[in-house]
């Protein structure tokens, strides 16, 4: 009887040892969730610094670094239209220290690479769009075309005849191209140049028919009469520029796209650490001096929360995979 009940006295104080550690591991586990962030934290931008990923994220390193009380460092991984810096973040450990900011070459490259570094659907999970610029669809001044609605109807009867140019094959603004040709049943040539500055020089000096560039960059040039704009790309009209007509109010169904600036998490950090992030970067975003900086850069800002920035997903990914499949684009 002895030798029962201090088998059952063993097992009473074994029971209590292990609740007792187990509380105590859980303890420790909801301090460490409670304490993040704790150390320094990283923004991957996935292009060279100057452009607008790196602005973006630029403009909310300090802001963050402020709110989260650590250093809030860019880390530019620059290279294979944004492949390297979502690879790099991809690979890192996702306790919370490393995000990636990237543009809308995050949806556009699945389709456009043959073979893409990343999933975009399971490799990481949206936090926030910090901010989306449209595109705008221009000719010279001295362009024979007043309206979007003269330049497709002479493209539709000279298919083949008329030409455009854009930054590069693959970029936003040339996918606003092909999808103006798909959704309009018209067929223009694309005249390549090296980057946007000699496409804009070739637009200002008449030698294109159509230009196809972000908006906030050719608005300088619109007001000033050096450029005619016949559409912007977004859902809404411009509110700098009030009378330039959306491609939707000018008869082109599904044509809508933009180029955002967002900021993804790899995929397994912690939820708790995902909603603050998204708490404080959407304080950070109201704020209205940041917001004057993101327009002057040319990208105003739309905070989009993650729920809204997945059905953007889930929209644009099979969007920009049909436009680069008619126009038979593929990078190896």
């Amino acid at each position: 009887m002895a030798s029962i009940a201090q088998a059952r006295i063993f097992v009473r104080r074994t029971s209590a040892v292990l609740g007792l550690a187990a509380l105590a591991a859980l303890a420790v586990t909801s301090a460490a969730r409670a304490e993040w962030p704790e150390r320094p934290i990283t923004l991957i931008a996935c292009f060279p610094p100057g452009g607008g990923t790196d602005i973006a994220a630029r403009l909310i390193a300090n802001p963050l670094s402020e709110a989260l009380k650590v250093p809030v460092v860019v880390e530019n991984r620059g290279g294979a239209g944004g492949n390297i810096g979502i690879a790099t973040a991809k690979r890192a450990k996702p306790d919370g220290y490393t995000f990636l900011v990237c543009s809308s070459a995050f949806v556009v490259n699945p389709s456009l690479y043959a073979n893409p570094p990343y999933n975009p659907n399971k490799d990481f999970a949206p936090v926030m769009v910090l901010g989306a610029s449209p595109n705008a669809l221009v000719t010279p001044a001295q362009s024979e075309f007043k309206t979007l609605a003269d330049l497709i109807a002479k493209a539709k009867a000279n298919p083949g005849k008329l030409n455009w140019t854009s930054p590069g094959a693959g970029t936003t603004p040339y996918l606003a191209g092909e999808l103006l040709q798909l959704r309009a049943g018209i067929k223009m040539v694309h005249i390549p140049y090296q980057g946007a500055g000699p496409a804009l020089t070739a637009a200002l000096g008449g030698q294109v028919d159509m230009y196809t560039a972000a908006l906030g960059s050719l608005q300088p040039m619109i007001e000033a009469g050096k450029l005619r704009a016949l559409a912007v790309t977004s859902p809404k009209r411009w509110p700098d520029l009030p009378n330039l007509p959306t491609l939707e109010e000018q008869g082109i169904a599904n044509a809508t796209n933009d180029t955002f600036q967002a900021i993804f998490a790899p995929a397994g950090t912690p939820q708790p650490v995902i909603d603050r992030m998204v708490k404080e970067l959407t304080a950070i975003l109201a704020r209205p001096e940041l917001r004057d900086r993101y327009a002057k850069s040319g990208l105003p800002v739309t905070a989009e929360p993650p729920d809204v920035f997945k059905a953007r997903m889930a929209r644009e990914i099979p969007m920009y995979k049909e436009i680069v499949d008619k126009a038979g684009l593929k990078i190896q």
